[in-house]
């Protein structure tokens, strides 16, 4: 299983706006992933509900993880945004 950990850098968490541009960004990936809290249990990153959920916020470590064979480059996408609070994913990374 790949996995990237993270700190939020949305300053508001994973709420509403930036939640969404997560989930779009997630769905696009290709790759089942998921998020969890650093403690907690993890979820489905391509759900709205529950990405909202989690309830993470800004400064916050979460735990992307996806059991495909070819997710790293997906995990590395989605760690940026994550960590970078980017208001969208660029398509160079």
């Amino acid at each position: 299983m790949a996995e990237r950990r993270v700190t939020v850098g949305w300053a508001e968490g994973l709420h509403a706006r930036p939640a969404s541009i997560f989930v779009r960004a997630a769905t696009a990936a290709g790759v089942p992933v998921t998020i969890a809290k650093a403690d907690g249990a993890p979820v489905n990153a391509a759900s709205m509900l529950a990405v909202l959920g989690l309830g993470a916020k800004g400064g916050e470590e979460i735990v992307l993880a996806s059991e495909s064979d070819d997710a790293e480059a997906a995990l590395d996408r989605l760690a940026k945004l994550v960590s970078e609070g980017l208001d969208e994913l660029p398509e160079t990374v």
